[in-house]
This record gives C-alpha cells, structure tokens and sequence, in this order.
C-alpha cells in the first residue's frame, strides 16, 4: 500500500526512511509532479517529479557502488503550517555508514522545503538545499554546523 502523508512530519518520516532504504519509488511519492527543486549537486535545477527522479536514480546507484547506506538526520528544525501550505527548514545530516554500521563521513546542508497538500497529502513542491559558501575560495564550506 502507497503511503498518505496527512502530516507534515510524514514527509520529513519518508524522507529520512527511503534515503536509508535507497528506495526511489518511495522516496519520489512525497514530491509534487511539479516541484522545483535547487539542489547542490551537479546541476542547477530539478523541474518535474520525472527529472527529480533521474537525479535521485543516480543518487542511489552511487551509494549502492560504494556498498553504503545513508542515516539521515534533520535537526533545528522549523515547520509552519497554515491550511493548504506549509513551509519547513532544517539542518540535514548525511551520514554514510558502511554493512558493519561503522560511519565513514558525513556531511550537512540547509535544506528549506514549500508543501502544498494536494488531494488531502501534503507534498513537496518545492526544494532547496545549501551550503555557506567560503569567499576566499568560492567553494562549499560543509560541517560547520
């Protein structure tokens, strides 16, 4: 059975949940079929469920390669609900831990999300996530948090 998330907080569940299980099917269901997401890694932009899927598709081949799962943590965060929309931030923790279940790196970005509850359920229609960025060197700077 295809989950309902009739809350906010089953978004934030799902999310957390399927990038442990690298479940793509389960890890899309929570994204509007026309979000627009910012994401950090190698591209601008996301638009559409079906290109955040590819992006998502590769995302987890990479982790199966490596043999890793991914323990997710989201942490200060911030949920504002008014009726229709919803509107969430938090500090995200990417943890890779190896089949021991030893941690091998980890890393943190800003995340802010737009939801819009669609047919009753709330889904993603919008992602941004981000680092600080360092101006000597132009580049991300991850861990500060």
């Amino acid at each position: 059975m295809e989950a309902v998330f009739t809350k906010v907080q089953d978004v934030l569940d799902n999310y957390r949940n399927s990038v442990h299980e690298q479940n793509v099917e389960k890890f899309v269901s929570t994204y509007a079929e026309d979000v627009h997401i910012f994401d950090c890694w190698g591209q601008w932009e996301c638009k559409g469920a079906e290109s955040w899927r590819a992006s998502v598709v590769d995302w987890f081949n990479g982790l199966k390669a490596e043999d890793v799962t991914l323990k997710v943590l989201f942490s200060d965060t911030v949920i504002e609900e008014s009726g229709e929309l919803a509107f969430i931030h938090s500090n995200v923790t990417f943890a890779a831990h190896n089949a021991a279940d030893e941690k091998l790196r980890q890393m943190t970005n800003r995340f802010t999300f737009g939801l819009k509850k669609l047919d009753e359920e709330w889904k993603i229609t919008h992602e941004h996530s981000s680092l600080p960025i360092s101006m000597e060197t132009g580049k991300g700077m991850f861990n500060l948090k």
